[in-house]
């Protein structure tokens, strides 16, 4: 039998009713959502006479049917007229969820001539002669592109640029919420390796940082890669080092937790795609034991054949000391740790009693994990998931939007490995070492001490590498 998800803000209705003005209607109306699932999060008043009362009821349901159930089952109630039902969250992206606002007032002709021309041709000579000037003197000192070819769109697949602009969108919103870092989508409608990376070191000029997002594998590799090779502003994958940061993150203390230290302990990754790739890359960085990848094809190993998978080539030859070749479950047994980024249900509670003693299961599938939540800690020492609504959430909002902030405000040129370590042992830092609990791995994202603490790790990283002797 399926289960319904529980109901969430992501799906929430305002259904506008008119029905009898009598002391018990009200009531009958939030029981109804009640017994459907529902829960009723406001209630208001429009309009009112002495017979009939319009009012709006608010509430969170748990997917699209289940809104529209509702709705039904509100109309069926006697008296009641449904006069109108609105998604919330669509009417949150009416008209697109970021602007642009100038930062200078050009209320009369002065100002104008000095923010424009006459003036401004002054500013420009100074950049020709001096191009660095313009990290100083021009937007690109605080500016951010959120670049996608909308290949690989968060669970839903190669959707394309214009369906994905709604998530960059609200990746430009985080940025300046959680940053102070003015972002800006760039949805390009190609996904040919080549023109993509033609187009974006062509815009590269404006910005100070670019963001991929949401780039399939293996062609997201190839993309950064060249990229970084080609501009001389940081390039950053965050479905990749944001993943890997804040799952180093929250290993780092989970680890705490279960008194092991992380040289010790044997991980199994589900999911060698981008997020998979980078986590493990990034743990190997930080000295983990070892690392089994496993992925449709089992685990990946020495001997097997990769079909031009040189992300995989590189982990087979990189992890799996023991070059085991079965499948997932297997690799389970006697590990520390599983770190899913990968497919929902592939586990059960079994296959978790069969690793080590005070297992971590960091179940990463969106919406649905690898294995259920509450199954999983049935034998597992912690559990964390990329819900928000359950404990131990990892998400990378705990790190891009301070990583770009420490990015620009070093003026840094690229991204380095010992930049992603120190933003990973901010993010761990922010709980606590005395502060950690099964239920507390991560900060919230609503910390404000987060993104200044990671900015601050990140900035100094950079700038210590920038005074190295080889200037690696």
């Amino acid at each position: 039998m399926s289960i319904r998800q529980l109901p969430s803000a992501g799906f929430s209705i305002t259904v506008r009713v008119s029905l009898p003005a009598d002391a018990g209607a009200i009531g009958r109306l939030t029981t109804a959502v009640g017994e459907a699932g529902g829960i009723v999060t406001a209630l208001d008043v429009v309009s009112s006479d002495h017979k009939n009362v319009v009012v709006d009821i608010t509430c969170d349901t748990s997917d699209s049917g289940h809104a529209e159930q509702i709705a039904q089952i509100l109309g069926s109630l006697p008296g009641v007229t449904v006069r109108k039902v609105s998604d919330r969250t669509f009417l949150l992206h009416l008209g697109g969820k970021v602007e642009v606002t100038s930062k200078v007032s050009l209320r009369n002709r002065d100002e104008l001539s000095r923010a424009y021309t006459p003036g401004v041709a002054r500013v420009c000579m100074a950049i020709a002669e001096n191009p660095e000037d313009a990290r100083r003197l021009t937007i690109k000192r605080n500016t951010v592109a959120v670049v996608t070819d909308g290949s690989a769109v968060l669970g839903l697949g190669n959707i394309g640029p214009a369906a994905a602009l709604p998530v960059m969108e609200g990746k430009a919103a985080l940025f300046k919420r959680f940053g102070g870092v003015d972002a800006w989508p760039v949805c390009l409608d190609t996904q040919d390796t080549d023109e993509i990376v033609n187009i974006v070191a062509a815009i590269a000029p404006v910005y100070g940082g670019i963001n991929l997002e949401d780039i399939a594998a293996p062609r997201c590799f190839e993309i950064e890669e060249r990229l970084r090779e080609r501009l001389d502003i940081p390039v950053f994958h965050d479905d990749q080092h944001g993943t890997a940061i804040v799952v180093l993150a929250a290993l780092t203390n989970a680890l705490r937790v279960v008194d092991k230290r992380i040289e010790d302990v044997r991980v199994v990754v589900s999911g060698a795609g981008a997020a998979g790739t980078a986590i493990m890359k990034l743990l190997l960085k930080q000295g983990v034991g070892d690392i089994v990848a496993c992925d449709r094809v089992g685990a990946l190993h020495r001997g097997m054949e990769f079909n031009g998978r040189e992300s995989w080539k590189w982990l087979a030859e990189n992890t799996n000391r023991e070059n085991y070749s079965g499948d997932l479950k297997g690799a389970l047994v006697g590990s520390d740790v599983f770190i899913g980024v990968s497919a929902p249900n592939l586990l059960e509670g079994a296959d978790i009693a069969r690793m080590a003693t005070d297992p971590i299961v960091f179940a990463l599938a969106n919406p649905d994990p690898e294995i259920n939540p509450m199954e999983a800690a049935e034998h597992a020492a912690i559990v964390a998931t990329g819900r928000s609504d359950q404990p131990n959430q990892i998400n990378n909002v705990l790190a891009f939007p301070g990583v770009f902030r420490g990015m620009l405000d070093a003026q840094a040129t690229e991204w380095t490995d010992a930049a992603a370590l120190a933003a990973a042992q901010a993010i761990a830092d922010v709980v606590g070492a005395d502060k950690v609990n099964p239920s507390v791995i991560v900060p919230s994202v609503f910390d404000p001490h987060v993104s200044p603490a990671v900015a601050e790790a990140v900035k100094k990283a950079l700038l210590a590498d920038r005074e190295q002797p080889d200037g690696s």
